[in-house]
């Protein structure tokens, strides 16, 4: 469940392994290039934390954000 704190969303992924958690990245990565807004994450091994906040709107939590999550948990 993605949780809303610090005006950002936030969520992290567990894998298998890290080659999981890398083709995760990889399939987020071509959405949010289509969406033109892009997470702000990490990876560890197997999981993977992401942060969506929308800097031209002031970093807030926007429908912009809300539409990548939805996007994200089509993804997995």
């Amino acid at each position: 469940m993605w949780k809303e704190e610090d005006n950002k969303l936030k969520k992290t992924y567990e894998f298998n392994d890290f080659v999981e958690a890398f083709g995760f990245m990889t399939r987020v990565a071509i959405v949010a290039e289509k969406m033109n807004h892009h997470p702000n994450w990490s990876n560890v091994y197997n999981s993977v934390t992401i942060e969506l906040t929308t800097h031209d709107e002031g970093n807030i939590v926007t429908k912009k954000d809300r539409s990548l999550a939805e996007a994200i948990e089509a993804l997995v």
